[in-house]
């Protein structure tokens, strides 16, 4: 199973274009080989002409090895890749003859240059591939000594390709993330119905056997069965809860978590779906819930119960912690500051204001007390609709 997950991250999705340049490379220098070797007799100083197409031949080379290995794929050398095609490309002006230029004969790269833009696209994606159209664009410009409807059409061809291969490589990688996300999730999954299966026919089993013998007994025994029946309730939360954490854009679901918090006294309502959010923002609520729920346990006495409720907004998500405990006393909060006890001001208040978000308390005596507390969802924590 290990391997059938970690298989579709052990190769790059982007290779067959990384190949598809290279073959590119070495039909277009064997045009410019034909370029060459037409226009011999017309250039100013062949033995640079003949010297630029070594240049190049020998670069062909290095980058066939380097492309075919995915350490050879640096950006360093993509950025070395686009220098050095645009320094052979600048000797133009001083090997082609002013009947070349009129006639506008081919530079000395010909088709050779348009495949920089096209190794830039496919290693940094859409902005990587365009901007190093413009650069080819602007050098051949400069080699071709004006700017005409030739060069702005090579310019614009440049661009584009650098585009469309970077918009490529980029939706493969995208997708080939995905694929892996669900086959984790997948794998996951089945691995927690299998650990479900087992432990329903084992531990499960005697703690539902312990709750109800001690609920007959009575007594110490009733005591027992409670939290016999506290932590069945706990533990089928934990085998019927999908996944939580994303590891590979470090999200985790806020549901799921909270879903863990569950008991025969805490009731927790929340969305059909995955409410995705930063993992350290989930962390940071689910702490604020449990000091929250202590606090009930503490203040409200141990027949009280409370419910949890999570509501994903888009923008932002909102969760509501309510008891049916006795209330806090006007002033309770500002004493117990004042005396040093710092939970709710620092475990509860403090934490989401740190995450951005806001607290607001409604407590009557006699009538229960309520907290809500709204965060907003930064881009990277939302889920795509």
């Amino acid at each position: 199973m290990t391997a059938a997950i970690a298989a579709p991250s052990l190769r790059d999705p982007a290779t067959p274009l990384w190949w598809g340049t290279i073959v590119l490379r070495w039909v277009t220098l064997a045009f410019a080989l034909t370029a060459v070797v037409v226009h011999h007799g017309e250039y100013v100083r062949p033995w640079l002409a003949w010297s630029a197409f070594g240049a190049m031949a020998v670069w062909t080379c290095a980058t066939t090895v380097a492309y075919l290995r995915p350490l050879g794929r640096t950006t360093w050398f993509v950025v070395l890749d686009v220098a050095l095609t645009c320094a052979i490309m600048l000797t133009s002006p001083a090997t082609l003859s002013q009947a070349q230029y009129d006639q506008i004969a081919p530079l000395v790269t010909t088709v050779w240059a348009a495949v920089p833009p096209l190794v830039a696209g496919v290693r940094c994606g859409a902005v990587g591939g365009v901007s190093a159209g413009l650069v080819m664009a602007l050098c051949t410009g400069i080699a071709r000594l004006d700017v005409n409807l030739d060069v702005a059409r090579d310019g614009v061809l440049l661009t584009a390709s650098g585009l469309l291969l970077g918009i490529t490589a980029t939706t493969a990688r995208r997708s080939q993330a995905a694929l892996a996300r669900a086959m984790r999730t997948e794998a996951a999954t089945a691995e927690r119905e299998r650990l479900a299966r087992s432990i329903h026919d084992s531990v499960l089993q005697v703690l539902a056997r312990v709750r109800r013998r001690g609920s007959d007994l009575g007594g110490e025994a009733a005591e027992l069965a409670r939290l016999a029946g506290e932590q069945e309730i706990a533990l089928r939360a934990l085998v019927s809860t999908e996944p939580s954490c994303h590891a590979d854009d470090d999200t985790a679901d806020l549901r799921s978590a909270l879903r863990l918090l569950a008991t025969s006294r805490v009731q927790v309502a929340a969305p059909a779906s995955e409410v995705p959010m930063p993992a350290h923002a989930v962390s940071e609520l689910v702490a604020v819930v449990k000091e929250t729920l202590s606090n009930v346990d503490k203040h409200a006495g141990p027949s009280a119960r409370a419910w949890v409720l999570l509501e994903d907004l888009g923008e932002e998500v909102v969760l509501t912690v309510r008891d049916d405990g006795p209330g806090i006393p006007a002033g309770r909060l500002d004493q117990a500051a004042a005396e040093g006890h710092l939970g709710v001001a620092t475990s509860i208040r403090g934490r989401v204001a740190e995450l951005g978000g806001t607290s607001l308390l409604d407590t009557t005596p006699g009538e229960g007390t309520e907290w809500e507390f709204r965060v907003s969802r930064p881009k990277a924590g939302r889920k795509a609709r």
